[in-house]
């Protein structure tokens, strides 16, 4: 499998911009993107601190419809925020109203401040995952069954119709390291994620290591999951003004740096790579000195 790119959609404002131009710098931006660009990704959160914050459902489905040449999907959704039959009918929309260019990005959920804010419950994390793996199961059932009944540990449905069906059938990706989610992902999903905020290469590799086991514990070709890699990416003008972040590694300064810190997440069988960035410069510098010499390593 080639490897592709992703952008992820700004969801706050940053820098200097203003919120009113969030949408703007947002449209800007993918206007921009390098030809290597394939996806357009969005975080879903529902708060920030006290910062102004798109919603995310709301935000891929217009950008969608205005960028017909790329395929969407959240990074990741929280699967508590929405009821997951319905979230199978959003996405069984999506994917016909887009010509099948939708993706479902999909995790447990982490964020409790603002489960507490918006009135969710927060439970702990093992239940948190049975309900990742119910609202799973519900939307394969619901895409593929008419009507649809499904019983698990946290969800049900019953005789529950979700009409048009999606065609082609929509992928689903899974984000998180967990065993548990490692688990499902083995036995429930297209594609897998690991993002930068996870680890380093080596805590890939020892999860890749797991989920290797684990597809054959269960009979699956580990070949068959695509693996995605999550990255936040700077490249100034000037390497002195890099930007780095606490707590996880920032890719750059240089584009040189950047080839050298990807590299081995390529070697590693990731086939499509992620990318947050800050500004259109990094976007085009990125897709004229990095994109071309990792596709060609």
């Amino acid at each position: 499998m080639s490897l592709d790119f992703g952008w992820v959609i700004q969801p706050v404002p940053h820098g200097d911009l203003e919120t009113t131009d969030l949408h703007e710098y947002n449209r800007r931006a993918i206007a921009a993107l390098p030809p290597q660009f394939t996806t357009l990704w969005m975080e879903d959160h529902l708060q920030w601190q006290e910062k102004p914050l798109l919603e995310a459902w709301t935000t891929l489905t217009y950008l969608a419809a205005e960028f017909p040449q790329y395929r969407f999907a959240n990074m990741v959704l929280g699967q508590s925020y929405r009821n997951p039959a319905l979230l199978a009918k959003m996405g069984a929309t999506l994917q016909q109203l887009t010509g099948g260019r939708f993706t479902m990005g999909i995790g447990a959920g982490w964020k409790e401040d603002e489960y507490r804010a918006y009135g969710y419950e927060f439970p702990g994390a093992g239940v948190r995952v049975d309900q990742l793996i119910d609202t799973i199961q519900i939307m394969r059932a619901m895409w593929t069954q008419s009507p649809a009944t499904y019983h698990g540990k946290r969800y049900h449905i019953e005789d529950a119709y979700c009409a048009p069906r999606p065609d082609p059938a929509i992928p689903i990706l899974v984000g998180g390291n967990g065993d548990r989610i490692l688990r499902a992902t083995a036995r429930l999903a297209d594609a897998w994620n690991f993002a930068t905020f996870s680890g380093t290469v080596e805590v890939m590799r020892e999860k890749l290591a797991t989920l290797k086991r684990l597809c054959a514990e269960v009979g699956r070709d580990f070949g068959a999951i695509q693996l995605t890699y999550y990255g936040v990416i700077h490249l100034p003008d000037d390497p002195a003004d890099f930007k780095g972040s606490k707590g996880f590694q920032v890719l750059g300064p240089t584009s040189q740096d950047a080839i050298t810190q990807l590299q081995p997440f390529i070697d590693l069988g990731v086939t499509h790579i992620l990318l947050r960035t800050q500004n259109i410069a990094t976007l085009q510098r990125f897709g004229a000195e990095v994109a071309p010499a990792l596709a060609s390593a």
